[in-house]
């Protein structure tokens, strides 16, 4: 009795499937935007990229693309990094869905936004891939993690007009950036192999935009557990060499 219901279910449903029409409703399109951060010169830094079509042709924009329908987003998202930056292999998290009505002219387009931290060898990978493709530094004009909009300036120190909602999905992404500092390995991320703890100070600061008190940094670092001390120190130094470190895996 039980199989032949569940059997008059499945068939019940195989007819509906059939009669059923997708015009009923409107369907949006689905894009993603892909937001990569990284900590040099003193400052963050992001990947953009200028738009050559309109709409918004000659702004810069994340890294994007639409969602092919037999694609996961977490595909569409390598394959947009992949052909707009020349990119793979960038573990990536997904931020946040923007859904605004007008936030494309063109149509109703439903972005899934995602971010990863990377180090500054990547986005010069990226850079000599693509012309169009640029390092640019971020202007964030709030503190600690109030949120909103954030700026793009050029290589000169320019300000650039952004795409889209752009300032919103890199704000975005900031703001989570400093809310996870305290307790998620993010600076390893932004650094090398092997490090000092004043390296792992500049990158807390450079994401905070904040001085940091040096000895309570650093007990709170190696208190963490998270580094571990390698036993070797800085090379080729006009100082006192610093002891090297590494990120602890747990």
């Amino acid at each position: 009795m039980v199989r032949s219901g569940k059997r008059e279910a499945d068939d019940d449903e195989a007819r509906f499937l059939e009669s059923y029409d997708p015009s009923t409703f409107d369907r949006p399109s689905v894009a993603v935007d892909v937001v990569l951060l990284s900590a040099f010169e003193g400052a963050l830094y992001t990947l953009l990229v200028q738009r050559h079509e309109h709409p918004h042709k000659g702004r810069w924009a994340l890294p994007g693309t639409f969602v092919r329908l037999p694609e996961s987003l977490d595909d569409a998202a390598a394959r947009a990094l992949r052909d707009k930056a020349g990119l793979s292999g960038v573990f990536l998290e997904q931020l946040f869905t923007f859904g605004a009505p007008r936030r494309d002219p063109r149509m109703r387009v439903i972005a899934v936004a995602y971010y990863a931290r990377v180090d500054r060898r990547r986005f010069a990978a990226a850079a000599e891939h693509k012309p169009d493709v640029a390092a640019c530094r971020l202007e964030v004009p709030w503190p600690d993690e109030e949120g909103g909009p954030v700026g793009a300036r050029d290589a000169a120190g320019a300000p650039l007009a952004l795409a889209f909602d752009h300032a919103d999905i890199l704000g975005l992404a900031v703001k989570r950036l400093r809310g996870k500092l305290d307790y998620a390995p993010i600076g390893f991320q932004l650094l090398g192999e092997l490090f000092t703890l004043y390296d792992l100070q500049r990158v807390h600061e450079t994401i905070l935009d904040r001085k940091l008190n040096k000895d309570s940094f650093r007990r709170r670092i190696v208190d963490s557990g998270l580094v571990k001390p390698t036993g070797r120190s800085q090379r080729g130094v006009g100082h006192r060499p610093a002891e090297l470190y590494r990120f602890a895996k747990k």
